[in-house]
């Protein structure tokens, strides 16, 4: 047994965890990097308006922004272990509202006119977008670095066990870094799952309590008769129990005690309607300037396809929407009239590429694809720009799951099929950001049905985000 632990005993000690330094400093750059474009956005608009500023207030506003960073750290936001990415964008945008907000009634009722409001307003519109931006670049280069995260030892080493090593490997910006796992099945001992040694049994877990800042217990991989005293007795500074609910939400969740017993709420917010029309106003808001900015795009491409290949710019497929009801779905063409006959004499001559087409609906070697404009399109998503009308229309929204044709459909099963019918569908969506074309039918399932059971106004900001991003790298897209 012995043995069986030395592999994570060996792992070195605990860094001195600087990244909460790291994350403040790049959000107080940040807050400055604001208040400069907000001071030379005034300034440019001087003469707009009429009162006058002096260095005074240009001075009060660059200190008191400096509450923000104060009322972050309250919040948990450094470093931020443990937040997923949608609820930390929550925290800071509400954060921001807070402050800025507080600020500004401060100066109106009480200080009457120590801050330049102008400023001040104009730094909040960059402090919006600034801070989260100097947050997520910096928390790369820490995780490039390997100084983000907490180490945590994994209690259970099951199928939910194995998932979770995945998904922490994977997704290091999730704060946690697993070093070791224990198991109270003998035949997993001296051994690694998922590149982790296997240590030994749960007994063992006051081994590396000096060691480790978590520990992950799986309910479902050491029964609950075993978790309840084991959970006691552990005494590392965070322990997360894993329950056995799988195919419930993960996001909204809220502990509750129930005169002694814990209960776990569930927010269905796709229920709530306040939460549906504020997503069609976002909805409204964002993409009627995006249409109008997007008309000269499209009128171009359009004149370009028409010069490239005969037949319309435009192509058209019913699709299924909301409750199940078909709706017409516009996009730039981008492939050479009767693609369907091209598409299955390329797969007659080249088998090796139907497999790619049965897993993915898509090929790297398209031969349907127009040269040069078709390409462009598709790996700048600017083919879906017509889609935005559909957006105006209420047929569409700007996030969700995306309309896809009958035959990509047919390969999902009947249940995920009804589940995606009670959302609009979306120009963009968490498979966009996440795989885009690199993602089988199983990623496609798997990433819309977490959107859908955890869909939240924050959640469809950050989806939109992250799609800027992800169309400007053209990641994962032919």
């Amino acid at each position: 047994m012995s043995t069986a632990a030395q592999p994570a005993l060996a792992t070195p000690a605990r860094r001195l965890d600087w990244t909460t330094c790291a994350i403040a400093a790049a959000d107080i750059a940040a807050l400055e990097a604001a208040f400069l474009a907000g001071l030379t956005a005034r300034r440019t608009l001087g003469a707009w308006f009429l009162a006058y500023i002096g260095p005074n207030q240009y001075f009060a506003v660059a200190v008191a922004i400096l509450l923000l960073p104060l009322v972050h750290y309250q919040l948990g936001l450094y470093p931020g272990y443990l937040l997923g990415p949608v609820e930390r964008l929550r925290r800071r945008t509400l954060a921001a509202f807070a402050v800025f907000g507080g600020l500004t009634a401060w100066d109106n009722i009480v200080a009457r006119g120590v801050l330049s409001r102008g400023v001040l307003l104009a730094t909040f519109v960059f402090a919006l977008v600034l801070p989260p931006l100097a947050e997520s670049f910096t928390r790369a280069a820490l995780v490039r670095k390997q100084h983000w995260g907490l180490q945590v030892v994994l209690l259970g080493a099951g199928d939910t066990g194995r998932a979770i090593a995945r998904t922490l490997i994977e997704q290091p910006q999730l704060g946690l870094r697993p070093i070791a796992f224990l198991d109270n099945r003998p035949a997993n001992w001296n051994s690694f799952i998922e590149g982790l040694p296997v240590s030994g049994p749960t007994a063992l877990a006051g081994n590396f309590e000096s060691r480790a800042d978590a520990a992950i217990v799986s309910l479902r991989d050491l029964g609950r008769d075993d978790v309840s005293a084991l959970v006691q007795d552990l005494n590392f500074p965070r322990v997360i129990v894993v329950p056995d609910l799988s195919g419930i939400a993960s996001l909204w969740i809220t502990a509750r005690d129930l005169g002694g017993c814990l209960g776990l709420e569930i927010k269905k917010n796709l229920l709530i309607r306040r939460n549906t029309i504020l997503k069609r106003f976002m909805d409204q808001a964002i993409a009627f300037p995006l249409f109008l900015a997007g008309l000269p795009l499209m009128a171009l491409a359009a004149v370009w396809i028409k010069i490239t290949s005969p037949g319309p710019a435009f192509y058209r497929q019913m699709r299924e929407g909301l409750d199940g009801r078909r709706i017409p779905v516009w996009k730039l063409r981008t492939m050479h009239p009767e693609s369907d006959r091209l598409l299955e004499r390329w797969l007659d001559q080249h088998p090796e590429d139907r497999q790619e087409w049965s897993r993915y609906f898509k090929l790297r070697r398209d031969p349907r694809i127009l040269p040069v404009i078709g390409k462009m399109l598709r790996r700048t998503s600017l083919d879906e720009l017509p889609q935005l009308w559909s957006v105006l229309k209420g047929e569409m929204s700007l996030v969700g799951p995306r309309p896809l044709p009958d035959y990509h459909l047919d390969r999902f099963p009947a249940e995920f099929r009804a589940l995606r019918t009670r959302v609009l569908p979306g120009l963009t969506g968490l498979w966009q950001i996440s795989a885009r074309s690199d993602g089988d039918v199983h990623v496609q399932e798997t990433l819309d049905t977490y959107y859908i059971r955890n869909w939240s106004p924050w959640l469809d900001l950050y989806i939109l985000a992250r799609t800027v991003s992800a169309v400007l790298l053209a990641r994962g897209a032919y």
